[in-house]
């Protein structure tokens, strides 16, 4: 028959408190077991000790020799203690004489010496003639071939291992029960971190996305396993939130999207409406009618060309790659601007902070490594914004330079500048292009968004010039696809000044370094 196993605890507390258990119950039998041992040992010397001491009186031996034997010896006083001598002749036959009281069983000794088998001065335990008594047997040679037997009883060595075997057993059971008690309490005080990590794990998953776990003692194992559950919660919360970001980007950008279909659809739909209505117009009318259809339809396309362009470059184009001089590049801008928009003085100058700054006002050429016609849409766009969101006679300022990153020259965070991009490090050589005006500037509030799809600081303006508010979000999307950044100092008052900031394709001095 197949005996039921005991299900082991599934609990991590039940399977320390059963361990920790096990562990001192082996541990307090393994130290019983040596005290046991190390006691027993003890006495069995004490036993032998005396054994080895004590010698029989020389008269004992003749009178086991005499013809007939005499009775043995008995009475208390006849030798100390407990002592039993016996006597074997020099044939090795038992002779009836012998010594010690015989108040009680003596131990079982055999009619001849050689089925005793004992050898001198190597004490041995025999046991007694009736009962579960032992006794201690020591040969000890005597004159002309007799030999004497002494022997002691282990009463006294059986008592006291029997008194430490039940002490044993009851302080084993009593250190078992306090141990399942201890080791509960202990167990629990030393889980309790994890139940608090329990506790708060149950909160997240609740919903509570920002509770923490409280035990981060990177002294303790569970204090780094708490440091590396809440990184891993921060990064997933992080996940989280810029994932719905960017769905609700997605949204705003569907939305603001049909929101600037809408309306030149709009217009295109009430003119084509009109031309189907019955009734003579005049050609004036069907010619202001076909002019503005021609024109919602061009700003449509425009629109369109734009999100299909930012769709483009969402998934990381293959720029061409090639040395581009940036500073004719932004010549070329300028002189298209200054042509196209003469209502906005434009000059092009030396980057302040940059080489060729120094006061010598000399433009030096400025390389960096790119996609020339992608670079020109950025500072064409750039000259465009300052036109449309400044008044007429606004002057426009073009700068072209290359130095070190940092707050001066730019490619670094300052305090009030904006941009969608990660930083250069400081030192790191760089390629500038800025456009800054002397205009009214932006707000801190409206510089936060400039770089957004369909952001307008001025919706009403933009829109009587046609723009999308899709400008500034391609143009910051190629910089970014360049490895640069592109970054705004609003200047609230003072104008607005932004800035084209890429790797320059000069290899950085020693000095520089």
């Amino acid at each position: 028959m197949k005996l039921p196993r005991t299900p082991a605890p599934r609990s991590l507390r039940g399977r320390l408190v059963l361990g920790v258990t096990v562990l001192a119950t082996v541990a307090v039998l393994a130290a019983e077991l040596v005290g046991f041992l190390v006691l027993r040992s003890w006495l069995m010397d004490r036993v032998d000790q005396q054994l080895a001491e004590f010698e029989p009186r020389p008269p004992s031996f003749r009178d086991a020799r005499r013809p007939g034997g005499l009775p043995p010896v008995e009475g208390p006083g006849s030798l100390p203690s407990d002592f039993r001598v016996y006597f074997y002749d020099a044939a090795g036959n038992r002779l009836e004489y012998s010594l010690g009281s015989n108040d009680r069983p003596g131990p079982r000794l055999p009619d001849t010496l050689e089925d005793l088998q004992l050898t001198e001065g190597h004490p041995q335990t025999v046991d007694a003639a009736s009962g579960d008594g032992n006794w201690r047997v020591l040969l000890r040679p005597g004159p002309q071939g007799v030999n004497a037997v002494v022997a002691l009883p282990l009463d006294t060595v059986d008592g006291a291992t029997s008194k430490v075997l039940w002490i044993d057993a009851l302080l084993l059971a009593v250190t078992v029960a306090a141990l399942l008690a201890l080791a509960r309490g202990v167990v629990r005080l030393g889980l309790l971190p994890l139940t608090r990590m329990e506790r708060a794990a149950g909160s997240i998953t609740a919903g509570r996305l920002d509770r923490r776990l409280p035990d981060t003692d990177p002294r303790t194992e569970i204090g780094r396993l708490g440091l590396v559950l809440n990184t891993m919660l921060d990064r997933l919360q992080a996940a989280l939130k810029e994932r719905q970001a960017s769905e609700d980007r997605m949204r705003q950008f569907v939305a603001d999207a049909g929101h600037e279909l809408r309306t030149p659809l709009t217009a295109i739909q009430g003119f084509a409406q009109l031309a189907l209505r019955p009734g003579a117009r005049s050609a004036q009318e069907r010619r202001e009618a076909d002019r503005l259809v021609a024109q919602n339809a061009e700003r449509m396309g425009l629109l369109v060309d734009d999100l299909q362009l930012l769709a483009t470059l969402d998934r990381r184009p293959a720029y061409q790659r090639e040395n581009v001089d940036l500073l004719s590049l932004a010549a070329d801008a300028v002189s298209t601007a200054v042509m196209h928009r003469g209502s906005h003085p434009v000059d092009l100058e030396p980057l302040d902070g940059g080489e060729g700054g120094d006061g010598s006002r000399e433009l030096d050429v400025v390389e960096a490594l790119g996609d020339p016609h992608r670079l020109r849409q950025i500072v064409e766009n750039l000259l465009a914004n300052a036109h449309v969101h400044t008044p007429a006679g606004t002057r426009v300022h073009v700068r072209v330079g290359e130095g070190l990153a940092g707050p001066g020259v730019g490619g670094t965070d300052a305090p009030g500048r904006v941009s969608t991009t990660r930083p250069f490090l400081p030192g790191t050589r760089i390629a500038v292009v800025e456009v800054a005006d002397d205009g009214p500037g932006l707000t801190a509030g409206e510089a936060e968004h400039v770089f957004e799809r369909f952001y307008r600081a001025d919706p009403s303006r933009s829109r009587a010039h046609g723009g999308s508010g899709l400008g500034l979000a391609i143009a910051a999307a190629i910089a970014e696809g360049h490895g640069g950044r592109l970054e705004l100092d609003p200047g609230p008052g003072t104008g607005a000044t932004f800035r084209l900031v890429l790797p320059s394709s000069r290899k950085a001095s020693p000095a520089a370094g």
